[in-house]
This record gives structure tokens, C-alpha cells and sequence, in this order.
């Protein structure tokens, strides 16, 4: 499972909330949803979320086993 706790702390960390990251960098309101429950995001969205904070994925998402 893919997870973006990261990514939350990160924008915790620069001070930069998701009204934020809709306004300005043209994620709307489904995917802020989707990445909050960890769902399932297009590459497209990691790449905006990159070039908006000025990271790398890594420092965004992480990949968690699921349970068995």
C-alpha cells in the first residue's frame, strides 16, 4: 500500500495547506480526498505535488506491505 503521511507532514513542516494546494496548483478537492485516504492518485498528481513543494517522491509517499 502506498501511503502519503510524508506528504502531510511535509506541508505541516512549510506551512502549506490543502486550500493551498488546490489554488494553486490545480488539485481539487477529490484528490486532496483520495490522497488523504490514501487511495489510489494519478502520476500526474505526484508530479504536481513534487514541483509544488519542491520535493521528491519519496519525500511525499512511501510504500507500507499489506498485511497479510
Amino acid at each position: 500500500m502506498i501511503i502519503f503521511n510524508k506528504l502531510w507532514a511535509l506541508m505541516e513542516a512549510r506551512g502549506i495547506t490543502s486550500y493551498r494546494l488546490r489554488e494553486e496548483c490545480g488539485i481539487d478537492r477529490k484528490t486532496i480526498r483520495r490522497l488523504k485516504l490514501n487511495e489510489n492518485v494519478e502520476t500526474k498528481t505526484i508530479n504536481k505535488l513534487c514541483n509544488a513543494l519542491n520535493c521528491s517522491v519519496e519525500d511525499i509517499m512511501e510504500f507500507v506491505p499489506d498485511k497479510k
